[in-house]
């Protein structure tokens, strides 16, 4: 259950549309449910925002399944990732109206009667090449499940940064922007020296031998010189895409709520400068 799911059946509570004994059947479940291979937690969705994703790796598809039910039962929208051919078809299977991305490997449900929420701020997810775009994919699906806006721009690395110079300005509009590299990692603090939003560095286990499948690009990415970069594991495209969410979200509410107070002073003719009233 997310805060949305929880204000709606309080207000309904409210208004005696649903009875108190009801909403509690419905809330005994927080703040978590134990299916004995897992203890899904449903109350993280109102701590944080935003539901449990389940990571698909060394999990059965039964099992996936089954965590799967209960996540879209308690009514908070479903993000799958690193899902295999064989589990993404049983998720389909059971719930048709998901949208799967074989190259990103994720899976996304939204609960009956929703959708994903429309866009706030701009994401930019970049990649360096073509062999980095299915952690870049992950990035995307994450941030866009997470109610981001989200523009890829994909094989923009330095060995022709013509490429990426060419998106400048789409960089520049961004609240916060993911970049995606593998061999030598060197694309995030190119980008890190071009924009004034936060850059979440994502090193790809793409590469010939001495990029030891990623630690080469991690290493560079930790010892940027460009300011503002930030670093995640090794082929974490899912990490990079939610600190990005979190970030374009936040200053996207913080946006709406200023321009709403902007907006409350302006129709007062009372009101001082600075919002104090005298």
């Amino acid at each position: 259950m997310d805060r949305e799911s929880l204000s709606e059946l309080l207000r309904h509570v409210a208004s005696g549309k649903v009875a108190p004994d009801e909403a509690v059947e419905r809330l005994k479940g927080l703040p978590f449910e134990d299916l004995g291979f897992a203890r899904i937690d449903h109350h993280r969705a109102v701590r944080t925002g935003y539901p449990e994703t389940i990571f698909c790796e060394g999990k059965t598809p039964d099992q996936t399944v089954a965590i799967a039910e209960r996540i879209l039962a308690a009514g908070s929208p479903l993000l799958a990732t690193r899902v295999s051919p064989e589990t993404a078809e049983r998720l389909m299977s059971r719930f048709p109206q998901g949208d799967h991305d074989g190259l990103a490997r994720t899976v996304v449900v939204m609960p009956a009667g929703r959708e994903v929420r429309a866009g706030k701020g701009l994401v930019v997810v970049v990649s360096a090449g073509t062999s980095d775009i299915p952690v870049a994919r992950e990035a995307v699906v994450t941030a866009q499940s997470m109610g981001a806006r989200v523009e890829p721009i994909f094989d923009v690395g330095v060995a022709g940064i013509h490429r990426l110079l060419a998106y400048a300005g789409r960089l520049r509009k961004a609240r916060a922007v993911v970049v995606v590299a593998g061999m030598e990692g060197a694309l995030a603090s190119v980008v890190g020296g071009l924009v004034d939003s936060p850059v979440i560095a994502v090193p790809t286990s793409v590469g010939y031998g001495a990029s030891f499948n990623g630690l080469a690009a991690l290493l560079t990415m930790l010892n940027s010189c460009a300011s503002g970069v930030s670093v995640v594991n090794i082929d974490n495209g899912y990490g990079g895409g939610y600190c990005a969410a979190l970030i374009s979200n936040r200053a996207a509410d913080a946006s709406a709520g200023q321009e709403g107070d902007n907006g409350a002073r302006s129709g007062d003719p009372d009101a001082a400068p600075g919002g104090t009233s005298e």
